[in-house]
């Protein structure tokens, strides 16, 4: 998850259903509380063991600890190809992008043509208008990379939406991959501070959202996704790529992508269970 997570177009949430884990993350998430802190204040400490089993704290310390590795590992790969190769890692993030967007739109499950059209054109036109403003304006201030933080870890939540593209489109994509490579601690921990509280308090509005306007929602992120691959392109051209020289790195985007959904369906075709 952690390798997963720092490539844009690639969710580590992916990498959660195929390996069976992601309902026991999203329990574990969503019971995370102040009711073992409170119960212990009123002195109720079976009540307090309760509440933190339910959060399953051996479970998400390995697994944070298994991202967090893959995050420092990758984060020093992928800078480094931006640095020798920007044009050909860019294609590559495009080809990733552009196949998740498509995916996207797959489980839309109740195709709805007019509804479906309207909300992939809104979507379209606020990526594409996201993909040109000038980011760089934004800066790596503290709170920026609390905001950050607070909407790239939502993506959890939302299927197939990447939380690396997400840092990409509010421009602290590099900055954050040279933090972890260097184990910068302030800006890691308030983006992870802002993660923290985007999960725990929008989990359940996004879930609602989700359930209740599900074609509309996977619609517009469907156009979002396009619209922004925009940026992806003008990258590309400043760093001088041609369309003969980025077209094999873009096909392995869209290919990797296609081979993570193929393994997706066939893990749950086969029910496979981590517990078992």
């Amino acid at each position: 998850m952690g390798m997963c997570d720092i490539i844009p177009g690639v969710s580590g949430g992916t990498i959660a259903l195929i390996t069976g884990i992601y309902e026991r993350l999203i329990s574990a998430i969503g019971s995370i509380s102040v009711a073992p802190v409170s119960a212990l204040i009123r002195g109720r400490r079976e009540e307090a063991v309760e509440a933190i089993a339910r959060i399953d704290p051996v479970f998400l310390a390995i697994l944070l600890s298994g991202i967090g590795i893959g995050l420092l590992a990758m984060s020093r790969i992928v800078l480094s190809l931006l640095d020798t190769a920007p044009a050909l890692t860019y294609a590559f993030f495009f080809g990733l992008i552009l196949a998740s967007s498509v995916l996207i739109a797959y489980r839309i499950e109740q195709w709805d043509a007019v509804i479906a059209t309207v909300w992939v054109a809104l979507g379209l036109a606020a990526g594409y208008l996201v993909g040109g403003l000038g980011q760089s304006g934004l800066g790596h201030s503290l709170p920026v990379l609390f905001v950050t933080g607070f909407i790239a870890l939502c993506a959890m939540i939302l299927p197939g939406v990447s939380g690396a593209y997400l840092t990409l489109v509010m421009n602290q994509y590099e900055y954050l991959l040279s933090a972890i490579a260097r184990i910068d601690v302030l800006p890691l921990a308030v983006y992870m501070a802002g993660g923290a509280a985007g999960i725990i308090s929008m989990s359940r509005v996004l879930k609602v959202v989700l359930r209740t306007y599900h074609t509309q929602s996977l619609a517009f992120l469907t156009g979002l996704m396009l619209g922004s691959t925009r940026m992806m392109y003008d990258r590309i051209v400043a760093a001088g790529g041609t369309v003969s020289s980025v077209f094999v790195p873009c096909a392995a985007g869209v290919l990797l992508v296609l081979l993570f959904e193929l393994a997706l369906r066939h893990f749950s075709a086969c029910g496979m269970n981590p517990r078992t």
